[in-house]
């Protein structure tokens, strides 16, 4: 909802005092100058990335428009589980948790978190490394260094959209220079014409140089920082359950290990101790 208020206070701002100067929007509607600079846009985030950063670009935005902050249940229904694993893996050990981690949808201790079960980046996280850990024993240190690329890497990938946005953003300016002189070129050819008409043209082509420039401040440059920020806050669900792991792996409690992972939560989302003590007790009940 918030991305949607800063469009409309944009679109408000600078239309509205546009027409408040005295223009008028029609003379700002050129749909040849629209097709020059969007065609070369697309044209070239289609050139310079991939199929799949493409695909990921769009599920990105789409959920960016979706939702427009953290579940505020996610965090008291994920320390939960790995409350119950912890729980689970200190009195019967790993292989206890094969049903569980094989099918989780089917399980009914992850059952009785569906919000985790709704977010299936934490999810996938958190079950591979599980079933990492049952198949061979892993020292605490490795542990937390093969967590710590994992996640390194996740966020390289979930990066590669914002880049390219924002890539686009700083090529904006310069197809509108392109759509400007291309309408500068028009109107040099008929130079003969009546001045009324070589000033309309002149007016046409300036038109790309606004649309460039507004398209890279008002649109792309924020949609990349947007995205930004949704990965960084995926990325802290993961660092999150990496830092539970890491811990419980190096011997502490449950409750000192599942604090260890509220910790990397971004300030925002993060709740006090007190409150994840009070989660607990609630899940007990």
């Amino acid at each position: 909802m918030s991305k949607l208020l800063g469009l409309v206070v944009i679109l408000l701002s600078v239309f509205g005092g546009y027409v408040w100067a005295g223009g008028t929007l029609i003379s700002l509607w050129q749909p040849a100058e629209i097709l020059i600079i969007s065609g070369a846009g697309i044209g070239a985030l289609v050139i310079a990335n991939p199929k799949p950063v493409l695909i990921d670009m769009f599920e990105q935005l789409k959920e960016l428009i979706k939702v427009d902050q953290e579940d505020p249940e996610l965090y008291p229904q994920l320390f939960g589980l790995l409350n119950m694993l912890m729980a689970q893996i200190q009195s019967q050990g790993l292989r206890v948790l094969d049903d569980h981690i094989e099918k989780p949808n089917e399980s009914s201790l992850f059952l009785m978190y569906p919000v985790v079960l709704e977010h299936p980046n934490v999810l996938n996280f958190l079950i591979d490394n599980l079933r990492l850990q049952s198949i061979g024993k892993l020292s605490a240190h490795d542990l937390e260094h093969m967590l710590d690329e994992e996640i390194h890497r996740i966020d390289e990938d979930r990066m590669r959209p914002s880049y390219a946005l924002n890539k686009v953003a700083e090529a904006m300016p310069g197809f509108g220079i392109l759509a400007a002189v291309m309408g500068i070129i028009i109107t040099m050819s008929n130079i003969d014409g009546p001045i009324t008409m070589i000033g309309v043209k002149v007016a046409a082509a300036l038109v790309g140089t606004f649309i460039g420039i507004f398209a890279c401040y008002c649109i792309f440059d924020p949609l990349s920082k947007a995205l930004e920020h949704l990965t960084e806050r995926k990325s802290a669900q993961m660092r999150c359950v990496a830092a539970v792991l890491a811990a419980f792996a190096k011997g502490k409690p449950p409750m000192l290990a599942i604090d260890a992972g509220r910790k990397q939560i971004q300030s925002e989302n993060r709740p006090t101790f007190i409150e994840l003590e009070r989660w607990m007790v609630e899940q007990k009940n």
